[in-house]
This record gives C-alpha cells, structure tokens and sequence, in this order.
C-alpha cells in the first residue's frame, strides 16, 4: 500500500522521485525558489522527510530545501536484499546521485539528523569545498565515543536475532522512536505519520539494516568512512555552523554534542535539557526560527 503524504498532518508538500539506481526510486522533497541557496536536510534511522517538515516551512519561502527519503524509508522504493544493499557507503552514493541529478550546485548547506549526520559528511567528504554552511542536531559524524556505552536497545536490533524479529515483525523501533524519541508526547496523527511507512515486514527492511550496519570496530564496514569522516570533521570548523541538541537523547547524547562542538568550536550552540532525540518535535517554536536567523545572519557570497 502506497502512502498518500496529503493525508499527513503539517505535510503540504508533493514529493518528487528520482531513480538513484536502475529500478530503485528515491523520494525528496524540493521545495522553495529554484534559484534559492540550497538547504539538503538529511535524516536518520527510523524517521524519513516528515522530520524536517517544520523546518522546511519555516525555509521555503527563501531557500530551496531539499529533504530526501533514504531508499527503503519515508516514500521512497523498500527493494529487498536482492536489489539493494543496506549500507552506509550505498546511502552516501545515493545522496550524491541526488544532488547531482539536481544540479544543486557548490553553495549548499547541510543539515543533518541521527544517522544523517554520517550519510551527510560522508557525502561531503567527498568535495567539501560544496559544503557551506552546517545545521546540526542530534547526530553523529565520527565513532561511538569512548566514554558513551552501545544503548542496549540498539545492540538488540544489530546483534540478536530477537532484535531483528522485534524490529521487523512488530515494528519495535519506529514506534519505540515515535513514542520516546520527544519528551512532550507527539500527537497520535504525528506518531502516526512517522510510523505509518513502516507498515510490514517487507517495509521495515532498512529500519533494520540502519541498525545492523552501525559500526562499532573496524571490522565492520561501515567503520573506515566512519573513522575517515571523525579524523576529517575540523576542516568544517571555518563554515558557519549552527547545532541544536536535545539533552534527553538517550542515544546522540552529551557525548555527542561535546564531539561537535570540539570539531567545530565557532557554532552556534542551543542546547535543551528538555528536549529529545526528536528536538525538531519538542522545540520546533523556538528551533526552526533560530536555524532561519542563523542562515539569514550567514549570507552566502
């Protein structure tokens, strides 16, 4: 069943779709001026475009936002095993056929959230030089911190079996996320709205495989461009960079945001003890306008 996105609350937009490999479709959004500095917000495990759709309101009327959906999240195609492979490296080609295919140009701004942060810097690794400016929240961008244990509901999706079947048979980690990821309660239609592309077992593959893909030593694949991405994050520290942090997050914690903003000592910082994974939920009223007077404050020349 194909979810029709107008019937999702605060989503008024059309989705385009783009074939990233033969017979595999990715869904994006491209909203705002088509002459605009270019804002690419990437999003992580297991939440898809519907994240950023505040944000994206709050930019469009200036800046051309760009919002895709990972292959087998959001709107976006789910092949299975056999015609896709779950994996960081194929995550960061697929974002760069994208942008490519686009044409976005070398003034981009990056904004990225939980798993996006590696799939974002990976792709700008890259061609740097294309990465202008950073909008941060709740994400990683080098390893697991020595002094951050493995979250065990994590560690159950990726290394026990029980795990994969909680996640994929009865949808564990979506709705775990949708109902704990924000520390006010999200209204159910939202919830919903995160879950409702989850919807079988065939639909929750990558939800599944994002997990099982995190690297944790170097012999995981995942772990070189993790590492790579780590060693190589202060050469972004002159770029105008702007972080918003829930303090809350059980998994992207203060760890996490000490990491960035030791790589990147110049940003911007709004840090909430009240706030969650899902920050964009808890404080969109105060978030989404702080990251517009941050790009407004930052004009590209």
């Amino acid at each position: 069943m194909r979810l029709d996105p107008a019937t999702l609350p605060d989503y008024p937009f059309t989705p385009q779709r783009l074939e990233v490999r033969p017979g595999i479709a990715m869904s994006y959004l491209d909203e705002g001026p088509r002459d605009g500095v270019v804002v690419l917000m990437v999003h992580g495990n297991p939440s898809w475009s519907y994240l950023w759709r505040k944000a994206v309101l709050g930019l469009r009327d200036r800046y051309r936002v760009i919002a895709p959906d990972h292959v087998g999240m959001g709107l976006s195609d789910k092949p299975g095993d056999d015609r896709y492979d779950y994996t960081l490296g194929e995550r960061v080609a697929d974002l760069a056929t994208l942008v490519d295919a686009l044409a976005l140009g070398d003034r981009i701004t990056l904004a990225v959230h939980d798993w996006g942060g590696m799939i974002g810097f990976g792709w700008a690794l890259r061609d740097p030089a294309r990465v202008r400016r950073l909008i941060v929240t709740n994400t990683a961008a080098f390893p697991l911190p020595a002094a951050k244990p493995m979250p065990w509901q994590l560690s159950l999706g990726r290394d026990l079996r029980l795990g994969g079947l909680l996640v994929r048979g009865l949808n564990a980690f979506a709705i775990g996320a949708a109902n704990f990821g924000s520390v006010g309660r999200i209204p159910d239609a939202v919830r919903q709205a995160f879950v409702a592309p989850y919807d079988s077992w065939a639909n929750r593959i990558a939800t599944l495989r994002f997990m099982q893909d995190i690297p944790l030593s170097p012999a995981d694949r995942a772990y070189a461009l993790v590492e790579e991405a780590g060693r190589r994050l202060p050469e972004f520290a002159d770029r105008p960079a702007f972080i918003g942090w829930g303090l809350k997050d059980f998994v992207f914690d203060r760890h996490f945001l000490d990491g960035f903003t030791r790589a990147l000592p110049r940003a911007e910082v709004r840090a909430y003890a009240d706030a969650g994974h899902y920050v964009l939920e808890d404080k969109a009223a105060e978030l989404v306008p702080a990251m517009r007077a941050f790009l407004d404050a930052s004009p590209l020349r």
